[in-house]
């Protein structure tokens, strides 16, 4: 008979910091990105165990889609190679605690869940009962767009805002392209984006404060700072429209959530002791580090242009200053990690576009710095010139190189091509820096430079158009459906 079986996220706590005596097993397919291989607390990967790829793109992580891919993993879980690896699950079950480890966040709508299940039910009653097959959705009866709805706000990404971001920026790459229009209804997108995500972000915390924390104290940490960030490429972009109390507004709000993220997420990661101390955890989103401090040094540049204050300019010239040193610094720790440590293509994801986005947004707020009344600045404008085209050079490099690891990823490592949210990572980095060599162009009176600029801008706009279509179609296809309506009551075929 099963003992005791436990679901847990990977990124949780450590068995002595739990006080728990079990054998902790990962059941992923992958290895979780962010845990190092060596001293990984846990047992045993049985990565055998775990769906099918073609079951897994199917599924999604849709809840609504949990009760036909239950159905199916339980077949699945009949296949001679995931029969020896759950054996030797069940073995160890039989014997001791056991704790069944995964890097999904949604763990009652995913495998693990199916898995408990399963190992609990020796004789596979559960599995054989007339209601297995029906979607769960949090209790009998839910409306099904109810329980999308929680389920999306509960499993929110914690850099979600990066929607915001490269809508917001590509809006503004549009307005300095003299394309009011196209800028106008973009600018309307990111606010739309920014009014609803943003109050998903206060009722996880509220409402799912465990799972906000463990994100808060994971890999992707930083990615929490697209909350200031969009406010701030916000204001930025109103600024120029006359709507300073808007922008100001939004410069206030992105200031409040820079001050509390830009030290709160170190000082998590520097105190907590619920994470390996791995390089690999390391990832493309630290760089939102320097972007916060940057882009909150070009909402008050741009709302400074528009209504001079002696604060504002301060606050832009000590900001753009401090981005520049948490730039280099995460440079220097994600470099090593990439040069000094194995990468895997799975791992490798589009954030690390942001590299070459921190350093574009730099230079953007460099051009509005030199654009200051004289005497308004720190520093004199030949530094922030001359430090401003040194990054923007430097992010020109970078292109080719983060163009070949896609290459890489995709085309020689056969990386499926499917959208997810890293894919707004790309959105911002490409917008941003068509709108640095526009503008950085204009200061200099370079016009090779504002001319390339030109049509760069116009390349984000059809980047950012593809992006939000994939993201459309990725919402249609995991749109509610009934019990009643599924392919499966209908006799239609319903393949991964």
């Amino acid at each position: 008979m099963a003992k005791q079986i436990t679901c847990r996220g990977i990124y949780e706590q450590t068995p002595t910091e739990q006080g728990e005596v079990s054998v902790r097993v990962l059941v992923d397919r992958v290895w979780p990105e962010g845990i190092r291989r060596e001293g990984a607390p846990l047992d045993e990967w049985l990565r055998d165990v775990a769906p099918s790829a073609e079951l897994q793109r199917w599924f999604g992580h849709d809840p609504l889609r949990f009760g036909e891919f239950r159905r199916r993993y339980l077949g699945e879980l009949g296949d001679p190679v995931r029969r020896r690896a759950a054996a030797r699950l069940r073995d160890l079950a039989e014997h001791s605690s056991l704790t069944l480890l995964t890097a999904t966040q949604d763990m009652g709508h995913s495998h693990v869940a199916v898995l408990a299940e399963w190992l609990a039910d020796p004789d596979g009653r559960d599995a054989r009962r007339p209601d297995a097959d029906r979607p769960e959705l949090g209790h009998p009866g839910a409306p099904g767009w109810r329980a999308a709805l929680s389920a999306a706000v509960t499993n929110l990404n914690p850099g979600a805002l990066a929607f915001v971001m490269g809508t917001g920026i590509v809006s503004t790459a549009l307005y300095v392209n003299d394309a009011g229009t196209a800028s106008a209804a973009l600018l309307w997108v990111a606010l739309a984006g920014f009014a609803v995500l943003v109050p998903a972000y206060g009722w996880r915390l509220l409402r799912r404060r465990e799972r906000f924390v463990a994100d808060l104290l994971g890999p992707r940490a930083f990615a929490f700072l697209t909350l200031a960030i969009s406010s701030n490429v916000l204001a930025a972009r109103l600024a120029p429209d006359g709507h300073t109390a808007a922008a100001g507004a939004f410069l206030a709000f992105g200031a409040l959530g820079w001050l509390l993220l830009d030290y709160g997420i170190p000082l998590a990661l520097i105190t907590t002791l619920k994470r390996g101390p791995s390089l690999d955890q390391v990832n493309g989103t630290w760089f939102l580090w320097a972007v916060g401090s940057e882009s909150l040094a070009l909402a008050a540049a741009s709302l400074d242009r528009v209504s001079p204050s002696q604060v504002l300019s301060v606050l832009a010239v000590v900001c753009w200053a401090i981005g520049l040193m948490q730039y280099l610094l995460t440079a220097a720790i994600v470099l090593a990690r990439l040069l000094a440590r194995p990468v895997q293509p799975e791992g490798l994801m589009t954030s690390v576009w942001i590299f070459m986005g921190a350093a574009a947004i730099a230079v953007l707020v460099g051009v509005r710095l030199i654009a200051l009344p004289p005497g308004g600045t720190l520093l004199s404008r030949p530094v922030v010139l001359g430090s401003s085209v040194i990054l923007w050079a430097f992010s020109s490099w970078l292109i080719p190189l983060l163009l070949a690891l896609g290459v890489w990823r995709h085309a020689l490592r056969r990386i499926p091509l499917r959208y997810d949210l890293g894919w707004w990572n790309l959105v911002f980095p490409i917008g941003m820096y068509a709108v640095a060599t526009h503008e950085l162009g204009r200061a200099t009176g370079t016009s090779w430079m504002t001319t390339v600029g030109h049509w760069e801008v116009w390349v984000a706009a059809v980047v950012w158009a593809v992006v939000f279509t994939a993201m459309l179609a990725a919402m249609l296809r995991r749109r509610p459906t009934t019990a009643h309506g599924s392919a499966a009551d209908t006799g239609q075929a319903a393949r991964p």
